[in-house]
């Protein structure tokens, strides 16, 4: 049976946070709040739990969810090839709302969905999401909504979508809360770490010219790597190759990727 927790007073939320961690070991389906908006987790590692959260929310394994981690240094354990752009990003950002797409450590024995080869990892920044994952460790998480709706902001409206899919309901109050500005309401912003450069495929909560603050080479969403033309003034290429990743930055992200579908060499289902 669906239990939910109000995880404002001490007791509920101990409460909460103990089942919710028991109905994790039983391969079940909790949602909880994250830093944007709330989230149906299950066991990273447990293919049948993976599956469940897919069914949930009306998704196929073509659209796998990303994986929320507790600190910066799991990113290690669950991924290979780690460049230096993506640890800078990460020391930078996590905990907050950046999503990074990494090469998957492939001794692993989890199975997201056609993930081909890669994670996308996170580390929340959200009280309660984060003693979740210190008591669970890595969890599948995607918006706590079904597909192609609104994703939920309270836990009633996830569990009015969700229903009796899922075993525990974490209430932690509307997320953003009242007192975040308006930009925390967006989804996370993700950054595809698998090629020669680092390149967004969602642009969310962080903007651009913060992430090139960290990393000034990273590709603006849509932007294509420039090509050096043997024989032209290098200053020149520079500055036109600026000027087009300006023109780029400047078109609102839509289309191809949204809060609800980002296609990228991997198809992830981020979505918080």
């Amino acid at each position: 049976m669906t239990s939910s927790y109000d995880c404002s007073t001490e007791e509920t939320r101990f409460e909460g946070l103990a089942h919710a961690q028991r109905a994790i070991t039983e391969q079940q389906c909790i949602v909880f709040p994250t830093d944007t908006v709330y989230g149906i987790a299950a066991d990273a590692f447990s293919p049948l739990a993976v599956r469940l959260l897919l069914a949930a929310k009306g998704r196929s394994r073509t659209m796998p969810p990303p994986v929320l981690i507790p600190r910066v240094q799991t990113m290690d354990g669950l991924a290979v090839d780690i460049g230096d752009d993506a640890r800078k990003l990460a020391e930078k950002f996590w905990p907050g709302a950046l999503t990074l797409i990494l090469h998957a450590q492939p001794s692993l024995e989890w199975d997201l969905g056609e993930t081909k080869g890669t994670v996308a990892l996170r580390v929340p920044d959200d009280e309660l999401a984060l003693e979740i994952l210190a008591r669970t460790g890595p969890l599948a998480v995607s918006s706590a909504n079904r597909s192609g709706q609104p994703a939920a902001q309270t836990a009633a409206n996830a569990q009015e979508q969700l229903a009796e899919s899922v075993e525990v309901y974490l209430d932690g109050g509307p997320r953003p809360a009242e007192s975040e500005s308006e930009e925390a309401a967006l989804p996370s912003t993700i950054v595809d770490c698998t090629g020669s450069r680092a390149r967004v495929v969602r642009q969310g909560a962080i903007a651009l010219e913060d992430l090139r603050d960290v990393v000034p080479s990273i590709l603006a969403f849509g932007q294509e790597v420039p090509v050096w033309e043997p024989g032209a003034d290098s200053a020149l290429n520079s500055a036109d190759a600026d000027t087009d990743a300006q023109a780029v930055a400047d078109q609102p992200a839509t289309a191809t990727v949204t809060s609800e579908d980002a296609k990228t060499p991997r198809e992830t289902g981020a979505e918080s």
